[in-house]
């Protein structure tokens, strides 16, 4: 059975983005999770299914306590990292059209400034299961943070592509400059492929503007049927192709036989297939950004573009608004704020119903959203206007 189209993203949620909050993880997945029920139309005892994003977040049983929910049907969770959003897209869709359940609350909230004071980054990420296998190569050498553990991987499609640092660059200028045309994003400053450049250097080859925020917030989106979709408030936004693909093994990327290859390649053949469009036929694209490498690389596994070609592709503002594939029209975690690419999906889905303000794409029809996980997971899912 193809799910293409028996699911639609229904409500959206998202609390202010900072740094420095005073409410918990919980209490700001909680605020996002009750503003996408309403913006569903919905009520919280009309959730019946819940995918709890992330280690940090609630898990169901919080959501029946303080929803009040009197039958939850179905749930999960979905250990990949920043391509848990994504996967869970597939997940709920599969639940709905199964009929499983009726609405499925996909959430996540993050206080990083609160956890920071006693545990930083890398210290963080290591909690989480998947990472035991950077332990035998790359922990003895130091690498112990996400940007040691990604950067040989750009480094190596550098050296054998010929990709720049201005590439990394057009990235960073481009989300920066969508940036400032959201309300909801952290960073408003103007930068250029000059500030980027003499940006210090943070583990070769990634400089400080080429890695994404550390931010608080949460963010939360209501999946549903189709057929119930269409007695909701807005204009129905059709799943129409999702799928999840992994990296080859061994899970050490350092030890693969190619450190450039992610599992978003196998995961776009299926997704395209089952939309039953091309990589021409979109309009709008929100690439998960944890580095700006990530982003040349999911755009060449994604189809765009040849593999190798993927710098090529971002120069002279082919990926800002007005260009040949906006991307990341929030801001993305480069300069929007870093809530595990949950905020990609929120923002497709306001561009799909044509509610982006000053970063709306003229006329978008067809968009794309991929999650990338921790190492080298992915996922892909094409969302169309109904």
């Amino acid at each position: 059975m193809s799910l293409r189209d028996k699911a639609c993203v229904t409500g959206l949620g998202e609390t202010k983005y900072m740094r420095g909050s005073d409410k918990s993880a919980f209490e700001l997945q909680l605020e996002a999770s009750l503003k996408a029920v309403n913006d569903a139309g919905i009520t919280p005892k009309d959730i019946d299914g819940v995918i709890p994003i992330g280690i940090v977040s609630g898990t169901a049983d919080d959501f029946i306590d303080h929803f009040g929910i009197p039958d939850l049907r179905f749930s999960a969770l979905i250990p990949h990292g920043g391509a848990s959003p994504v996967m869970a897209l597939q997940c709920a869709a599969a639940a709905v059209a199964s009929g499983a359940c009726n609405h499925v609350l996909i959430t996540f909230g993050r206080n990083v400034t609160a956890a920071a004071l006693n545990n930083k980054a890398g210290a963080r990420i290591h909690t989480m299961p998947q990472f035991h296998y950077v332990t035998e190569f790359e922990y003895p050498l130091g690498s112990i943070a996400p940007a040691q553990i990604y950067a040989p991987m750009a480094r190596r499609h550098m050296e054998l592509y010929g990709t720049r640092v201005s590439d990394f660059g057009e990235v960073a200028v481009a989300h920066r400059e969508h940036a400032m045309l959201n309300d909801n994003a952290i960073m408003k400053k103007p930068i250029t492929l000059e500030d980027h450049a003499n940006s210090r250097m943070i583990t070769d080859p990634f400089r400080l503007l080429d890695c994404s925020l550390e931010s608080d917030g949460g963010a939360a989106i209501i999946v549903s049927s189709s057929e119930r979709a269409a007695d909701l408030k807005h204009r129905r936004v059709y799943i129409s192709g999702v799928a999840e693909g992994h990296p080859d093994s061994p899970g050490s990327i350092t030890q693969r036989p190619d450190m450039t290859s992610l599992g978003i390649k196998k995961a776009a053949k299926r997704a395209f297939e089952m939309a039953g469009v091309t990589p021409a036929d979109i309009n709008v694209a929100e690439i998960y950004d944890c580095f700006t490498y990530a982003v040349i690389r999911q755009l060449e596994d994604a189809g765009f573009c040849e593999k190798g070609e993927g710098g090529a592709f971002v120069r002279g503002g082919r990926i800002k608004l007005g260009g040949a594939l906006p991307v990341n029209t929030h801001g993305g975690l480069l300069s929007q704020a870093h809530v595990w690419g949950l905020n990609h999906i929120v923002e497709l889905v306001r561009q799909l119903r044509h509610d982006a303000g000053r970063a709306q794409v003229k006329d978008a029809q067809v968009g794309l959203v991929t999650g990338y996980g921790d190492l080298g997971d992915g996922a892909l899912a094409i969302l169309r206007r109904g």
